[in-house]
């Protein structure tokens, strides 16, 4: 693997077939995730607003078109700021909230590293080097198995940190701090074989979410999310995991990091004026504005509600795993 922090979707497309189109799929929608930002309008019509982001769109001769905020354009990042209130967290704030959730769950604290100052106010952290212990009662397959999300995720700093989002620079394998790398470090130092990896790594995966509003940002975590699967695996066993086995992961990610309007639960700009299904006085169909966004009521929306799945239950109609579920049905009061 490489070090760029820029993941090229010409790259991704060619050495992994299948998997670009798996990343770029919304499943509450059966379409692809859409671009729901106006800042590559100027480039044709494709990349409007509503737009749909089409694998072509993405690499050939546009095969710069994504990427990471902080390659973009200063101007651009300031107006994505103010207009989306996009701001990029820094590693070591995401390390230091990451290890409060880890303090609690452990019981103790500087399991996975040990938060540090310099004497010129650099925020740092030393790895712990040891195998990871784990308390009475608890278990490393426990701690793949609890689930974790990150909301309003952007390029999901706090998921995995393969670069640090504020300054683009790499972090080593070793070094990172995010909820799927602590379990996928714990996998690594638990398991043996690629059967027993791979079986935990899948359960890591399946125990982490993620929303985002914006489809570039959106993508952008979605294929963090996979090269720290290879990059994983390569580390570990010396060689690149299966195709097969990388389109898996890419599926689990295209589910449980999702396209969501994260205050109503719904597809971004989904909620509008829409036909009621009730008829007027003089046989007509009554037109009808979104109660939900009209009284703040998160249950009220006539959006399209997105869809995740538990992956702990079965799925009634198919029997393989993952049940479809409304995000808002795990919220609502």
């Amino acid at each position: 693997m490489t070090n760029d922090i820029d993941i090229k979707e010409n790259e991704l497309r060619d050495r992994y077939p299948e998997v670009l189109e798996i990343l770029l799929r919304d499943h509450t929608t059966q379409q692809n995730i859409f671009w729901a930002t106006d800042n590559y309008s100027e480039l044709g019509n494709e990349y409007e607003f509503g737009s749909p982001i089409l694998p072509e769109l993405i690499t050939g001769k546009n095969g710069n078109v994504i990427m990471p905020r902080v390659q973009k354009d200063k101007v651009l990042q300031q107006s994505r700021s103010r207009d989306m209130a996009e701001v990029f967290t820094p590693s070591w704030i995401c390390n230091a909230q990451n290890n409060l959730i880890d303090i609690a769950w452990f019981g103790c604290e500087n399991v996975f590293n040990s938060e540090i100052t310099t004497k010129d106010g650099t925020h740092l952290w030393i790895v712990n080097p040891e195998k990871i212990t784990f308390p009475e009662g608890k278990t490393w397959k426990h701690y793949v198995h609890e689930k974790r999300m990150e909301i309003t995720c952007g390029e999901a700093p706090y998921i995995t940190s393969r670069y640090d989002t504020t300054t683009g620079e790499f972090i080593p394998i070793e070094s990172r701090i995010g909820l799927l790398d602590r379990k996928l470090r714990v996998a690594n130092e638990n398991t043996f074989t690629s059967t027993e990896w791979l079986e935990a790594a899948q359960d890591s995966y399946r125990n982490i979410y993620a929303y985002e509003w914006q489809g570039d940002s959106l993508l952008l975590a979605r294929e963090a999310m996979l090269y720290t699967f290879i990059e994983n695996y390569e580390q570990k066993f010396g060689k690149q995991p299966l195709l097969k086995s990388i389109q898996y992961i890419a599926y689990l990610i295209s589910w449980n990091v999702w396209q969501m309007d994260g205050l109503k639960g719904v597809i971004p700009n989904s909620c509008g004026v829409k036909q009621s299904s009730q008829l007027d006085i003089f046989g007509g169909q009554d037109l009808k504005n979104c109660e939900g966004c009209q009284k703040d009521k998160i249950e009220k929306h006539n959006g399209t509600y997105c869809l995740i799945k538990d992956w702990s239950n079965k799925d009634l109609q198919t029997g393989k795993k993952g049940r479809k579920i409304r995000f808002i049905d795990l919220i609502k009061k």
